[in-house]
């Protein structure tokens, strides 16, 4: 951790907490770290992962079995319009043992590998965007994951089968004043005076799936300890039922897209949580969570992915049926653009979504970076790539589905697909909260070397020891960075795939170079200066997808198989253009204007008067009662059964 003198005291407890809850030691190597440090290690990419075929059988004959029941029973433009997910759905989801896809058969799960669970929510993904947050919320983040990594025996065997059976479960985090900064928390649970539980109080925001969950996962602080003379904030997670009296759900959040999910505020009331609930020990909860969003991250590629494919597959038909000026408009230089970025988009976001559940597959992999870094880069590519498609299918992209075939036309669900899409930009680590993480973890192996440069109190003496120790490292790490290529052994294949993988190779020296230097001459300033460090991210972002289509593809003309040559050499220049503009805006942009801007737009600004949540009347939960006006409660209640359907629904 880079010590800066400037940060106030607050933001330096959050810095420490959030410093302390990341994973410390890597338990194997990461081509992005590696990569970061402009010494790439091809042997994670070399050849590209293939899944086993046993397993893709398995994928294979429950993923058509989940698509052919969606496209009978998921209607994802009426759940869009209604706000409804109807209770025949989480029936039908729960008969195909979709509430428990990672969850060991053991429990009453399907068992099914990261790569399937992925696929699973891809092929639920393209009917319908409430339905796969739902999902998706539930077993990444929800109780399942934590619960199978965490929970002690007695825990998984009491609430995985529930979680199977298709009780709904949440995760508990956001508060109305604390997002990404988890020190500022204020739910807090105490041990009662009996020991016997915990008494928890406190909020939670946007808690998706929270107003119809029968268990929740809520983090709390509970009781600081000192260390050093020192106080350090504790954060704790705990198994919450929801029927436990003091839970109330008080109000049931709108949005944008995915307009049926269950998003609501949450409160506790001196509820009591007995003393076997806490997962992970007090004071791991942060940890838990950020161990537990390294898989529940991928969720997000799988669906944009599997979105995307059907958006490449549309836009083609598209772009070959339009007739305009003389030609059809796939022919015209501005739509033949259009059409190869989104078919192109789709491969990068598929190949990155792929490798991520093959390294998750194998278990011992250490796959926080890229993780993150595919959370990042689909949710932003796949924002850009259904824009691009809605532009090229026109006002008809803009139009909504129903109202398009109510007219005769092809009824391409693009405006729903659009609105849906942009959440991924925000959920589980916010775009900017990426680049920040990623910025932290590509520093880590300098910091551990040289960071005693940068250590609050640091005398001159540990600073003279600091460099005596760093530059055995540093005095031949440094100049391969200039003279490396000449000693790195690109693997063989395709020369086309390869010459791009010698310019991934070149400009991750590049990439190292710069990073060391600007940590260096900005010291703990760098910190600070987050459009660097996220252009610095978005490089190695960019070189990292670079390097699989290329080792995909080329793994794929190696079978015979040239199918995604073309599509792949368009990306791959597209790549490196990007790449290289992105150098190019490290040290020709308007970050300083936008730094002097904004301080006298704040100063000018007035402060928004506080949030004031008091006035919320508590929703009714029991099950088979309204939730809101005209809505049908589909709560299962731990193990119940699902109520029979309103007429309206």
């Amino acid at each position: 951790m880079i010590e800066n003198k400037n940060r106030t005291e607050e933001e330096a407890k959050s810095v420490e907490v959030a410093e302390d809850s990341r994973e410390l030691d890597w338990k194997s190597k990461s081509f992005m770290a590696s990569l970061y440090m402009g010494d790439l290690d091809w042997s994670l990419l070399s050849p590209y992962p293939q899944q086993d075929p046993d397993d893709k059988a398995i994928g294979d004959e429950i993923c058509a079995k989940v698509d052919a029941w969606a496209h009978e029973h998921l209607d994802g433009d009426e759940i869009d319009k209604t706000g409804i997910i109807p209770a025949s759905v989480f029936r039908g989801l729960k008969e195909l043992g979709l509430f428990g896809i990672k969850i060991p058969k053991k429990y009453g799960g399907l068992g099914l590998s990261q790569t399937n669970y992925m696929r699973v929510l891809g092929t639920v993904a393209t009917h319908c965007g409430s339905t796969v947050g739902t999902l998706s919320a539930h077993q990444s983040i929800g109780l399942p994951q934590p619960l199978k990594l965490f929970g002690t025996q007695a825990q998984k065997e009491k609430y995985l089968p529930l979680c199977a059976e298709g009780a709904v479960t949440a995760f508990a985090l956001t508060e109305v004043s604390v997002g990404s900064d988890p020190a500022n928390m204020s739910t807090f649970a105490e041990k009662s005076e009996d020991g016997r539980h915990w008494i928890l109080n406190g909020e939670k925001l946007w808690c998706t799936n929270g107003v119809i969950a029968d268990i929740l996962v809520v983090m709390a602080r509970t009781a600081s300890k000192m260390v050093n003379g020192r106080e350090k904030k504790q954060i704790s997670a705990f198994i919450v039922e929801t029927d436990i009296p003091g839970v109330e759900v008080f109000h049931r959040c709108e949005f944008m897209g995915l307009r049926a999910v269950e998003n609501g505020i949450i409160r506790f009331k001196n509820v009591r949580i007995p003393v076997e609930n806490i997962l992970c020990g007090e004071g791991d909860g942060l940890r838990l969570a950020l161990t537990t969003l390294n898989d529940g991250r991928l969720g997000i590629p799988a669906v944009t992915s599997h979105a995307s494919q059907r958006l490449s597959k549309f836009s083609a038909q598209w772009a070959k049926t339009r007739y305009q000026w003389g030609r059809h408009i796939g022919q015209h230089e501005a739509g033949a653009d259009k059409l190869s970025f989104v078919t192109a988009s789709t491969l990068a976001m598929d190949t990155f979504a792929s490798f991520g559940a093959a390294l998750s597959d194998r278990g011992d992999i250490d796959i926080r970076m890229e993780a993150a870094a595919a959370k990042l880069f689909c949710s932003e590519l796949g924002w850009e790539s259904m824009d691009v498609g809605l532009q090229l299918r026109g006002g008809r992209g803009y139009e909504t589905a129903q109202s398009l075939e109510a007219r005769g036309e092809a009824s391409f669900p693009l405006e729903r697909a659009l609105r849906d899409t942009r959440i991924n930009r925000i959920v589980e680590g916010t775009s900017d909260v990426m680049h920040l993480f990623l910025a932290r973890e590509a520093l880590d192996k300098h910091l551990s070397i040289a960071g005693g440069l940068f250590k609050r109190g640091a005398t001159l003496g540990d600073k003279i020891a600091t460099i005596a120790k760093s530059s055995v490292f540093y005095v031949r790490w440094y100049p391969m960075l200039w003279i490396g290529g000449f000693f790195k052994r690109i693997p063989k294949m395709d020369s086309k795939m390869r010459s791009h993988l010698s310019f991934v190779e070149k400009r991750s020296r590049k990439l190292a170079r710069t990073l060391f230097h600007n940590m260096i001459f900005l010291g703990p300033k760098l910190e600070s200066r987050q459009l660097t460090l996220a252009r610095i991210v978005d490089i190695g972002v960019e070189l990292t997808v670079m390097a699989l289509v290329a080792s995909r593809t080329a793994a794929e003309i190696k079978q015979g198989n040239t199918e995604n040559k073309l599509t792949a050499l368009y990306w791959l220049k597209h790549g490196q253009l990007k790449v290289d503009r992105l150098f190019h805006d490290l040290s020709n942009n308007a970050d300083a204007q936008a730094r002097v801007l904004s301080k006298r737009l704040l100063e000018e600004a007035e402060l928004l008067p506080e949030t004031d949540s008091s006035g919320l009347k508590p929703l009714q939960r029991e099950k088979g009662s309204d939730l809101t006006s005209g809505r049908q409660s589909v709560r299962l209640g731990l193990g119940g059964e699902l109520p029979k359907e309103s007429k309206a629904s």
